[in-house]
């Protein structure tokens, strides 16, 4: 019989001797020992929604439409697929765990008594799990295309379960007419935001927040509404702060090419979504970053196939430590930038990874760091 002695070590261990949890991640920096990197295997185009289209460009909106539920050509998942595996090794030449989806049909089609969908990618586990200390949430997310998105996750989920890590669903969203405003557009210039979600249900993805210990920063999004804000607030408790981020993109979804904190005192804004006059005070103390200038990217096709990421994907790094930060070398002004601000840059080519939905930070879920829960305001 299986029985838990103490927190946060393996459960009935052979040996008799208890196992470090295996997850234990409180924020974006600290040493990092072991992530999960998604895979491009079986991706196809998503299903026609709402929640996709309003996060494109309209014409791009209306292609996809089109060549909904086909599989994406080779001419995009090759070099991907290229860049993907570069990125792994690299990070498992700095020493760090690196663990697997399964690989997925993305074409197979599923629902619910309300909707029907096919699927899209696992590209980007960051959107559908999050991990506060030793605990993975799997996030209520607002596409239908991904309602089984840690589906092929649960090999891991049960093995880190088992090795003494909490592992918490979130309310499965029904994912109704109900959820989505069926008036919505996007603003015209000089109009407040808008956005597609109601608060009907507790909606959100994890990419929608970034965590610095007992402080979690948060942007109300297209897949993120309040209710699910609240909901993660109310499931943590008094232990954490969750603070809201005012965006001025048009079209917010995931904070991290909004504002990402790099290290202790170090936080990374967007100048054209961030009026730091309106951060959190929390934020008094700390250096705040102004990322450069995106550099354009000159292949006209690679970017219309990225242009539902933005140009602000030069912002999505991910630190290996508090020095360290994996960054797209094509993206010379944010290397600079990281280099003058007391950064080590690594390398690493991704910039065709964009059309499965982001780029390092996003292909990632960091599930183990080095480090304890700490108040760093």
């Amino acid at each position: 019989m299986l029985e838990r002695t103490t927190q946060n070590v393996k459960w009935d261990q052979p040996s008799g001797e208890p196992e470090v949890c295996p997850v234990n991640s409180h924020n974006e920096w600290d040493p990092l020992e072991e992530i999960i990197v998604g895979r491009l295997e079986g991706a196809v185009v998503p299903s026609a929604h709402p929640v996709v289209s309003c996060n494109m460009p309209g014409w791009a909106g209306r292609l996809q439409k089109l060549v909904a539920g086909f599989r994406f050509p080779q001419l995009m998942i090759e070099p991907a697929q290229r860049e993907l595996d570069h990125f792994v090794h690299v990070l498992e030449k700095l020493g760090v765990i690196v663990r697997r989806p399964d690989a997925v049909d993305h074409k197979k089609k599923f629902g619910t008594p309300e909707w029907s969908s096919r699927g899209f990618c696992n590209s980007c586990p960051r959107d559908s799990m999050l991990v506060i200390g030793d605990e993975i949430i799997e996030t209520p997310m607002a596409w239908p295309c991904r309602y089984f998105d840690t589906h092929s996750y649960r090999a891991i989920l049960k093995d880190y379960f088992r090795r003494g890590a909490r592992w918490t669903s979130a309310p499965k969203p029904e994912l109704t007419d109900d959820l989505f405003d069926p008036d919505f557009r996007l603003p015209e210039k000089g109009e407040p935001l808008r956005y597609i979600l109601t608060e009907f249900e507790p909606v959100f993805d994890a990419a929608d927040f970034v965590r610095c210990g007992r402080d979690l920063l948060v942007t109300r999004s297209n897949v993120t509404n309040l209710s699910g804000i609240e909901w993660l607030r109310r499931h943590l408790g008094p232990d954490y702060r969750i603070h809201e981020i005012e965006s001025r993109c048009p079209n917010p979804m995931h904070i991290d090419t909004t504002l990402l904190p790099l290290a202790p005192g170090k936080l990374l804004v967007n100048p054209e979504y961030v009026d730091v006059s309106l951060l959190p005070d929390i934020f008094k103390s700390w250096d705040v970053l102004t990322a450069p200038e995106p550099e354009p990217i000159k292949n006209e096709k690679l970017l219309e196939i990225t242009s539902m990421c933005g140009r602000w994907l030069s912002m999505n790094i991910l630190m290996v430590d508090q020095k360290r930060a994996i960054v797209d070398p094509h993206h010379q002004g944010m290397v600079r930038a990281l280099e003058q601000w007391g950064f080590e840059t690594i390398p690493v080519p991704f910039l065709h990874y964009a059309a499965f939905g982001g780029a390092y930070h996003c292909a990632t879920l960091d599930v183990r760091r080095r480090g304890t829960l700490q108040s760093y305001f």
